[in-house]
């Protein structure tokens, strides 16, 4: 949904009283928290939604890694999870629908997780995605919403994964230029984690469907802080802009812009609306953000290349001023 809409409707919703209660849905961060003790938290999350990628198997595996990515945004470790899954009655063979599930279980696997359950529903659009639970120490939490002002900015993933399987169910390329695509799509966060718990960071959330401008706005807001971007310091995938800019954008990256705007983000004037909209992509297992100390963004660096995370880089500066400024 919208993060103007879904802000508006989670705005009705009593506020949570309960002291046990770390993290709810107050600063739309990644994951729930519940302290069961003064050593360990539960934390919880949930994530599914329709196929990017035709094999059915890859979209098992990039929802699962998607759902997990959460978990590890919170700097937590995930144990179990539920799989949720909507299939049509008719007109598409069950076997897809087993090889998604088993895609799934796959990358759960990988990531030490076990599936232990699971509900599905009848639907003419398959869905599938993963309820995540997780642990953590109650006071090792990270969340998004406490960047400190001088924090360095860094993302671990390169952009652009919504423009690039518009442009592939469009025909417009080729399996061969989604590919890297993919292949982060289905790359665990969990390297990040571990880098972030290493080093020690202020704050973190995922890149996911608010696009990383929407991601870090949501951070910048939570934490009272505003952030300087720049933008030709942002990987991207190869391609993205000149994609962008003939029309493959979905149509959840278009609204992420438009809210960007609207909720008072600054652009440079040279920054093209092609550029503007990547920045803005709609992403699916994306990178995390991460808000790091100055004196300790070269350690994280450096622990981040050490877990592989090779496409980590510096992207901007949090400051006092609140909003977002794009140069």
């Amino acid at each position: 949904m919208d993060a103007d809409v879904l802000a508006q409707v989670l705005r009705d919703l009593p506020i949570i009283d309960d002291p046990n209660v770390l993290v709810g849905f107050a600063t739309a961060d990644d994951a729930g928290v519940y302290r069961l003790s003064g050593e360990l938290a539960l934390v919880q999350t949930v994530d599914f939604f329709t196929p990017i990628v035709d094999d059915p198997a890859t979209f098992g595996r990039i929802a699962a890694a998607n759902a997990l990515s959460d978990i590890y945004a919170m700097g937590a470790r995930p144990l179990t999870a539920l799989a949720i899954a909507a299939f049509p009655q008719t007109g598409v063979d069950q076997s897809v629908l087993a090889a998604i599930l088993a895609g799934g279980v796959e990358k759960a696997r990988e990531a030490g997780v076990s599936v232990i359950g699971g509900h599905t529903v009848k639907d003419p659009e398959p869905k599938y995605g993963l309820a995540v639970t997780g642990v953590a120490h109650p006071d090792r939490i990270i969340r998004n919403s406490t960047a400190k002002i001088g924090d360095v900015l860094v993302v671990t993933k390169p952009l652009g994964t919504g423009i690039l399987t518009t442009a592939r169910r469009q025909d417009a390329i080729d399996d061969a230029a989604l590919a890297a695509a993919i292949g982060a799509m289905e790359t665990l966060n969990r390297g990040s984690s571990l880098a972030m718990l290493a080093t020690g960071v202020n704050a973190a959330t995922d890149v996911t469907g608010f696009g990383l401008i929407g991601h870090l706005l949501e951070l910048c807001a939570g934490s009272g802080v505003g952030a300087d971007l720049d933008a030709n310091a942002v990987p991207l995938f190869d391609g993205v802009v000149e994609l962008a800019e003939r029309g493959f954008a979905p149509g959840g990256t278009a609204t992420n812009l438009e809210s960007a705007l609207a909720r008072g983000v600054v652009f440079s004037e040279a920054l093209g609306r092609s550029l503007r909209l990547a920045l803005c992509d709609a992403q699916t297992s994306g990178g995390l953000l991460i808000a790091v100390s100055p004196e300790k963004a070269a350690g994280l660096l450096s622990a981040l290349a050490e877990q592989n995370v090779s496409d980590a880089a510096v992207i901007g500066l949090v400051r006092p001023a609140p909003g977002i400024r794009v140069r």
